[in-house]
Formats: structure tokens, C-alpha cells, sequence
């Protein structure tokens, strides 16, 4: 029986609350989940129920819950201004030293920061500069960006479109012109008798295939994310990366590596680019970068293209009211202050990471599970019907939604992206909390094997 206080919260979501990816009237008729509290790797709903959060609320939550320090941060800074723009010649100390300390933090050469509010507008962000930044030097016509079918770029007319999800582009016109798709490197479904390093290679040369098509003068960048996440954490071979680097420094394309999930210690090293060995012209980033606590994104420009844009870009007529905003800067120092102090991403790439790693691919010896594959903290179980045959259920999603309800009633948070169960829990997870995980993951595939039929 619900509590009075979670059904009039239920009523009032139902009545005014439009939810994003979700079908609203089903929502409404199955009242949300209304979630109260976290603390470390846990949060606790309005029925009181305390779930192990295996996915850090949607990929972020890196430094986990409850981080007093981070309250405090944004208190001093409201206290002191709450608010100034970025426009009209000014900025505000929180956000110069977030661009320092994101230049010290970002590989390679990456050291110039542009803020959004979000992934989503930091992808919109380098659609606009990048396309500026060939302009400025009398290539106008080089304006096509090549992403990859079921890459996630966010939910904006911009980042719809570089995304290459059916679903999203079905709705509202996407995608917007000049933007194309490849098919994604996943090795599971598509590699057929390749080793996954003979088909990184095969996966990767997709996109020389498709700029020769396009004309080399024509494409101005290729955007993808270190690991597809939204699609049921695509991890490439480690092959793909740099021959994808090797063909755009062939062609002259920009390389954007979209950084959103991979960020700030997911799979161990800082970014993703630095765990798959490549290097990228331009970095989107948000998520981690506040542990989700306050939004904030932004989009990181190497030398090259900050040079072409200050010497020749005459006045950027882009930005947001929040673009660098003091309090969300400020919330950002702060994380990055307790990821660094307390060495949470060196623990991630040294202990607890490949614990959880190990702990995580014996669930692969599960009947239901096809595949299990995990890199960092980010990971994902492929349930099949046929474990010996590498093919999804004919119906696609039902079992996945049916393993992350019953996970749930296990105490359990994973995610589930058609027959995937996904995984991003915070990366303060102790090994207990990884061994309470795993047993709580394969107690509902159990249970969700046990539904279908299949002996375990």
C-alpha cells in the first residue's frame, strides 16, 4: 500500500509533470517512483525502500550521494553572487578557474572551455563551431558532420541529430540537414567469425568508406562517444579508436570525442580517449563533471581550433544565459577538488574498478546472459534466448524490462535499454557494495529466467 504522502505526489506528477523518454499516459496510470534521499551508493524512495543505486542516476553520480561539501560550495557562491553572465566582456572567478582546471585535467591539448547547461547543448555548441571553424577559412562548404546509428548525443534539434536513434529522429523533422550515420562497432551482433580486433578495424574503416562517398571537402567532423552508452554500452575493440583517428588526420576531419558518460573517471582513467588511446580536437563534457549535482556541460577546443577562432572568427554570436554560471562552476571545482583529494578515479582503475570488473563478467556464466562486457565502471549484460547463437529475443525489450522491474523489488537500480542490462554505479562502490550487487543481479536474472521458462 502506497503511503497518502506518495499518492497525492503521484497525482500531482500524473496531473502536471511531463516526463522525458517516457510514454506519459502509461506513466500516469503506473504512478512514478518517487525517490527522497541518497547517501553513498544508496537512495531511498518515499515507500522507504532502499535500492543500490547501479546506475549513479543516469550516468553521473560519480562522487555518490550525500556530499555535504558540495551543498556547502554552492551556498558560499550564492552568498557571495548567485549569478552574472558571461556576455558583454565579463566572467566571474568560479568560472575562470573551471576552465584552468579543466585545461590542467583534459588530455592532449585541449584547453579551451566553452560552457553549457548540459551535454545536450554542449553538442549543440561544437555543431555551430565546428562548422564556424571551416567557414573563417573559406571552406564554408565543408559543414557535414558523420556520427553513428544509435549514438547518443542528446535530446536537442543539434544533438538529435548527431545522435543516429530512429526513435528521436522520428519525431520533430531530425535529423537536420548535413548530418549522416554509420553503423555503430558491436562486435556481439555483428561480428560474425572476426576476432574483436579484426573487426574494430572493419568497424572503424566504415567512416573512410562514407567520407570518400561524401567528398573529403565536404566533411568538417565525425562525433562519437568513447562507449555507446544509451544503445546498451557498445565497448569497441581496442582497434577502433585509433584507426578512426588515423582516417580523420588522413582527410582533415575533426575528431569529437562526446565524453558525456566516459568522463571523469568512468572507466578508470579521467576520460575515455585516454583508455581507448586516441586523441580528440574537441571534447564534450557534463555528467561527472558536477556528479550530477547542479547542471552544468561544456565543450573543450584544442589549440588549433581556438587559434582559427580568435584570430579569424570575428565575434562568436553563440551562447547561454548560463554559460558559466558561478554557482554551478563553483559546484564543479568542488567535485573535481573530492575526486582528486580522495583519489576516487586512481581507487576505480586500481581496486574497486577491476573488482567490480571480475565480479561482473561471472554473471556472463548465467543462462540468460549472452554477453557480459565491461570497461571501468560501465557495463552491460546482453540477454538472449539461445545463449550459443549471439541473437536478441525476438521481441525486443520486453525481457529487459521485465529484469529491471523485478532487480527493483531486489533492492537493485540497473537500467535496461531493450534485452540490455546496463550498468554506471557511483565510483565510490566498495567491494562489499559490488559483491551486494552482483548477487542481487544474478538472484533477478533468476527470477527473470525462471518467468521464461529457461533452467538455470
Amino acid at each position: 500500500m502506497n503511503h497518502p504522502d506518495t499518492r497525492t505526489l503521484q497525482q500531482l506528477d500524473a496531473a502536471y509533470h511531463l516526463h522525458p523518454f517516457n510514454d506519459n499516459a502509461a506513466l500516469a496510470q503506473k504512478g512514478t517512483r518517487i525517490l527522497t534521499r541518497g547517501e553513498g551508493a544508496y537512495v531511498w524512495d518515499a515507500e522507504g525502500n532502499k535500492l543500490l543505486d547501479g546506475f549513479a542516476g543516469l550516468w553521473c553520480v560519480n562522487i555518490g550521494y550525500g556530499r555535504a561539501e558540495m551543498g556547502a560550495a554552492a551556498a558560499r557562491q550564492m552568498t557571495e553572487l548567485a549569478y552574472y553572465n558571461s556576455f558583454f566582456q565579463c566572467t566571474t572567478e568560479p568560472t575562470v578557474r573551471l576552465s584552468a582546471k579543466l585545461a590542467e585535467l583534459s588530455p592532449y591539448d585541449l584547453n579551451h572551455a566553452f560552457f553549457a547547461n548540459s551535454g545536450s547543448e554542449a553538442n549543440d555548441t561544437i555543431l555551430r563551431m565546428v562548422r564556424h571553424f571551416w567557414a573563417v577559412q573559406d571552406q564554408p562548404q565543408k559543414n557535414i558532420f558523420i556520427g553513428r546509428y544509435n549514438g547518443y548525443h542528446g535530446s536537442t534539434v543539434g544533438g538529435a541529430s548527431l545522435g543516429g536513434f530512429k526513435g528521436m529522429h522520428d519525431q520533430g523533422g531530425l535529423p537536420i540537414a548535413n548530418i549522416h550515420h554509420i553503423d555503430p562497432p558491436f562486435w556481439f551482433i555483428d561480428g560474425g567469425d572476426l576476432s574483436p580486433e579484426e573487426y574494430g578495424l572493419v568497424a572503424a574503416r566504415r567512416l573512410e568508406a562514407k567520407i570518400l562517398e561524401l567528398g573529403p571537402e565536404r566533411v568538417a567532423a565525425f562525433i562519437g562517444e568513447p562507449i555507446m552508452g544509451a544503445i546498451g554500452v557498445y565497448i569497441p575493440p581496442m582497434s577502433y579508436w585509433p584507426e578512426i583517428e588515423r582516417i580523420c588526420r588522413k582527410y582533415d576531419v575533426l575528431l569529437v570525442a562526446d565524453e558525456v558518460i566516459c568522463g571523469f573517471g568512468r572507466t578508470g582513467e579521467w576520460f575515455g580517449s585516454q583508455y581507448f588511446n586516441f586523441r580528440p580536437d574537441i571534447m564534450t563534457i557534463a555528467k561527472g563533471l558536477t556528479s550530477g549535482y547542479i547542471p552544468l556541460g561544456a565543450s573543450m577546443f584544442n589549440d588549433r581550433i581556438a587559434k582559427v577562432l580568435a584570430e579569424k572568427g570575428g565575434e562568436l554570436n553563440h551562447g547561454y544565459t548560463y554559460s558559466g554560471h558561478p554557482v554551478c562552476c563553483a559546484v564543479a571545482l568542488e567535485n573535481i577538488r573530492i575526486l582528486q583529494e580522495e583519489r576516487i578515479v586512481d581507487t576505480c582503475k586500481a581496486d574497486t574498478g577491476p573488482y567490480l570488473q571480475q565480479r561482473w563478467m561471472e554473471l556472463g556464466a548465467h543462462p540468460l546472459v549472452g554477453e557480459a562486457r565491461i570497461a571501468g565502471m560501465v557495463g552491460a549484460l546482453e540477454l538472449v534466448p539461445n545463449k550459443p547463437e549471439r541473437k536478441n529475443f525476438a521481441e525486443r525489450g520486453k525481457v529487459g524490462s521485465r529484469c529491471r522491474d523485478i532487480a527493483l523489488k531486489n533492492g537493485l537500480i540497473l537500467r535496461a535499454t531493450n534485452d540490455t542490462m546496463l550498468l554506471s554505479p557511483p565510483l565510490i562502490i566498495s567491494r562489499a557494495q559490488v559483491d551486494e550487487l552482483v548477487e542481487k543481479a544474478w538472484k533477478s536474472l533468476d527470477m527473470t529466467a525462471k518467468e521464461l521458462g529457461i533452467t538455470c
